[in-house]
């Protein structure tokens, strides 16, 4: 019998267990326990930055961003339409508005060309996110922050390993956020980290996601924090996981390199860029985007997928398009057709790093005979 093959399968043959085994020895399973400090100043370290402070997970880390920077009402912040809904989520629940920019058709990162025309008075910050394998193009963005004293929020929760122009991404931002949930390239189940080189913010976000208690007065609150603590259990994993990031990521390339030499020559099928003059593509996933002018739809064509027993997943869904946003008043007559063309013609493939290459040529068989 075929067994189904999933969107993604996290590797877990490392020292996972080792040092989960000491986190049970030791009964240090609470964010109080060693792991968490070594894991944030290993990874912050990779990263080439200061200061790395662990969360439950990648969202509530861009909530306690957009919080420790201070954004709040009759601020602005300039963000991808194209992206997971938590990016808009963490500027709304702030009181913020997002300002949206349209995607690049090639690499599904935001135009930064139209950055700059979203720009007023009101801009506090830009919130770049790098998409699904590539980063955005950075320096016209540092450019734009620089001219118009900006902030920079770097979403880097998908871009573990990932350089632009030989520096690590994570490295850009005033303040960074990563995600370690299981399909990203280390994960600890649930959890993500905030990176800064502030002293200031460091310290902020560490209050923040500890309900602001105070190192005298414990139980004595002058501003209200969040419960974000990331367990010295999910630390351990992460700490096993960042020990094999290298090649975590040569498998992502090998199994990318692998797809695009066996689908590259079908028609009207979009695949990943390879490369650009700044970046290589580590494949967190593997997207396709359908032409305009094929005859079968994504949904469609999952649907076939999945009874060829192959996992997929759709791409993001634009945030001026969601329902939520709408109710609430957001984005109306906005339009990006870019984002709204990837978002409706595009979805993934697996891309789990648990991948074998004899499932890639299942995958690739099946795609060939459902797209002719």
């Amino acid at each position: 019998m075929v067994k189904f093959i999933p969107v993604n399968e996290p590797l877990l043959q490392g020292n996972e267990a080792k040092y989960l085994q000491e986190c049970i020895e030791t009964g240090w399973i609470s964010s109080e326990g060693p792991f968490v400090r070594k894991f944030e100043s290993l990874f912050a370290a990779r990263q080439k930055r200061k200061h790395g402070v662990a969360v439950c997970n990648g969202s509530a880390g861009l909530e306690a961003a957009v919080v420790a920077l201070r954004i709040g009402p009759g601020d602005e912040v300039i963000l991808p339409t194209f992206t997971i809904i938590s990016c808009a989520a963490a500027v709304v629940r702030a009181g913020a508005k997002c300002v949206l920019v349209d995607s690049d058709p090639l690499t599904w990162n935001m135009d930064v060309n139209k950055i700059e025309e979203k720009i007023t008075a009101k801009t506090k910050a830009i919130m770049v996110v790098h998409i699904y394998g590539l980063p955005v193009d950075m320096e016209p963005v540092l450019a734009l922050a620089e001219k118009y004293g900006l902030m920079i929020i770097e979403d880097a929760a998908e871009a573990h390993g990932l350089d632009y122009k030989g520096h690590p991404c994570g490295c850009f931002g005033d303040i960074s956020v990563f995600s370690f949930y299981p399909n990203k390239h280390v994960t600890t189940g649930e959890g993500g980290m905030i990176l800064t080189n502030n002293e200031v913010l460091e310290k902020r976000c560490r209050s923040l996601r500890n309900l602001f208690f105070q190192s005298k007065k414990r139980f004595v609150h002058e501003e209200l924090g969040f419960n974000f603590r990331m367990s010295n259990l999910q630390a351990a994993v992460g700490l096993a996981q960042l020990e094999r990031l290298d090649d975590f990521v040569a498998k992502k390339r090998h199994m990318g390199a692998t797809y695009t030499k066996s689908l590259r020559d079908i028609p009207l099928l979009q695949l990943p860029v390879v490369k650009t003059d700044y970046a290589k593509n580590i494949y967190w996933v593997y997207g396709l985007v359908l032409g305009n002018n094929l005859p079968l739809d994504t949904k469609n064509v999952m649907q076939r997928l999945a009874e060829n027993k192959i996992g997929t997943r759709p791409f993001f869904w634009p945030m001026h398009e969601q329902p939520v946003f709408k109710k609430m008043g957001l984005f109306a007559g906005e339009s990006y057709p870019v984002a709204e063309r990837i978002a409706r013609r595009g979805f993934y493939i697996p891309s789990g790093l648990a991948l074998t290459d004899a499932q890639i040529e299942m995958v690739v068989s099946a795609i060939r005979k459902i797209l002719g």
